[in-house]
């Protein structure tokens, strides 16, 4: 009898001990659970969607914790969203004139931006078309119609009007010109032929099959196209964004960011602050 009672009383201290130890894990893993996830919203323009997503995934292999979500649309929209209190994390712009303007109101976290990367402009037609081997054959009578951005948001748009007035040509083409809400509209009009040409960034001409590059613009006929980053103020993140726009400027990215034809800028290629107005 003893025996039996002494093998009860064993049995019950250790099914209590593996119950402590039970709960004890279930509670760690419940603390686990509750504490902030690193959650972060990206707006970036549009003409980085492909890069983006390859760089999502550079960045979720070395931080599995955070989350990254994009939102991508011409620069002008996204700078309007900020603005009006969009809960964005990091703003990666495909023009200076965007960033300045959220700078002047003070929605950039101090010491965070930077200039990122620079892109070209050119002109396309649809593949196997021979309309076109400069700029100003955007004047010849058989191309009907030509797309460009909104130069008001599309900083494509702002730099293919630059072009064009240095070139003399603006007015005399205009009321062909139909203007796009983004530049991969833009695209997207050329490759289903629906314009005889159009203005973009190098880079979505290069992974288009279906357009042609006809004309880079030479250097001095349009601004620099700069693609500058920065975290926004006032977010619960910061830190999760600080890590994520240092990431940007990681050699892995670079090589992302080549691979679809951007040029990144060296730290030493980038703006100061006193000349980004921190």
């Amino acid at each position: 009898m003893n025996l039996q009672r002494q093998t009860l009383a064993f049995t019950a201290l250790a099914i209590a001990a593996i119950s402590a130890l039970f709960f004890q894990k279930f509670n760690q893993f419940s603390s686990l659970q509750r504490l902030p996830k690193k959650e972060i919203t990206v707006s970036a323009a549009i003409s980085l969607t492909d890069a983006m997503q390859d760089i999502k995934a550079a960045y979720t292999a070395i931080a599995p914790d955070t989350t990254v979500t994009y939102n991508f649309a011409a620069s002008g929209t996204l700078q309007r969203q900020i603005e009006q209190g969009a809960p964005v994390d990091v703003f990666l712009s495909a023009g200076v004139k965007q960033m300045d303007a959220l700078d002047d109101r003070h929605l950039l976290v101090r010491g965070t931006r930077r200039d990122l990367l620079q892109n070209r402009i050119v002109a396309i037609a649809p593949s196997g078309t021979e309309a076109i081997a400069d700029f100003r054959d955007l004047q010849k009578p058989e191309i009907k119609r030509i797309a460009i951005g909104e130069p008001e948001i599309v900083p494509a748009g702002q730099y293919a009007r630059e072009l064009l007035l240095n070139l003399n040509i603006f007015e005399q083409i205009k009321p062909k010109i139909i203007f796009a809400r983004n530049v991969r509209q833009v695209l997207t009009l050329v490759e289903t032929g629906n314009v005889e040409a159009g203005i973009v960034y190098q880079t979505d001409a290069l992974n288009s099959p279906q357009v042609e590059v006809e004309a880079i613009a030479r250097e001095g006929l349009h601004s620099k196209i700069i693609y500058p980053v920065a975290a926004i103020e006032n977010r619960p993140n910061l830190e999760t964004a600080r890590a994520f726009v240092d990431f940007l400027e990681s050699d892995r990215a670079r090589e992302i960011f080549e691979i679809y034809g951007f040029i990144p800028l060296t730290k030493s290629e980038n703006r100061s602050e006193s000349s980004a107005n921190f």
